[in-house]
């Protein structure tokens, strides 16, 4: 998880709780504290031209995501070449974006208007349950969007194309796979 050491995701203290006991052991880590997957919100793009908007508790929050296959190359290259005692892979996508950003992209793409509308954390939540995601998803989904509202889910150090040695997927890119799914 991206920060984990410091993340206010509810997420992040299992993180913190497994870097933790793999410090305890003693062995050489290489830890990849990756950000948020792109698909992550790509899945919702069916519901939201579905639906006519795209919804979250995000605000005005910052996201740096990248997409898995982003992530995947980082842990490939991170695998063969890190050999330091122990080393921290802060990972997240090279452009920042508000869920605002993502519906117009959307919209754009699509030729449909799709505006975000920004819910209170806990009608998210339950907008997500009447979509019949388990509570226990829903909550997570929420209480991640609360957070990147505060800045958890950016990072601007572009570690993860840094490691992959090419930019990371666009979010234009994201989108339009997403689409053409």
């Amino acid at each position: 998880m991206l920060h984990a050491d410091r993340s206010r995701l509810g997420l992040a203290e299992e993180h913190r709780r497994t870097e933790a006991l793999i410090e305890a052991s003693g062995l050489a880590v290489t830890f990849l504290r990756n950000g948020w997957y792109s698909e992550n919100y790509a899945a919702s793009i069916p519901a939201a031209l579905q639906h006519g908007a795209f919804i979250g508790s995000a605000r005005d929050g910052r996201i740096a995501s990248a997409a898995r296959l982003d992530y995947a190359e980082a842990a490939a290259v991170a695998l063969i070449g890190d050999t330091d005692a122990r080393v921290v892979h802060e990972l997240a996508g090279d452009e920042a974006y508000t869920l605002t950003e993502f519906a117009a992209e959307l919209s754009r793409q699509s030729g449909k208007t799709i505006p975000y509308v920004d819910l209170a954390e806990a009608e998210y939540r339950a907008a997500l349950t009447r979509a019949e995601l388990p509570d226990s998803l829903a909550a997570l989904l929420a209480d991640s969007d609360a957070a990147a509202a505060l800045g958890a889910l950016f990072d601007d150090g572009r570690e993860l194309s840094h490691l992959i040695k090419r930019p990371t997927t666009s979010l234009s890119a994201t989108i339009a796979a997403a689409i053409n799914a």
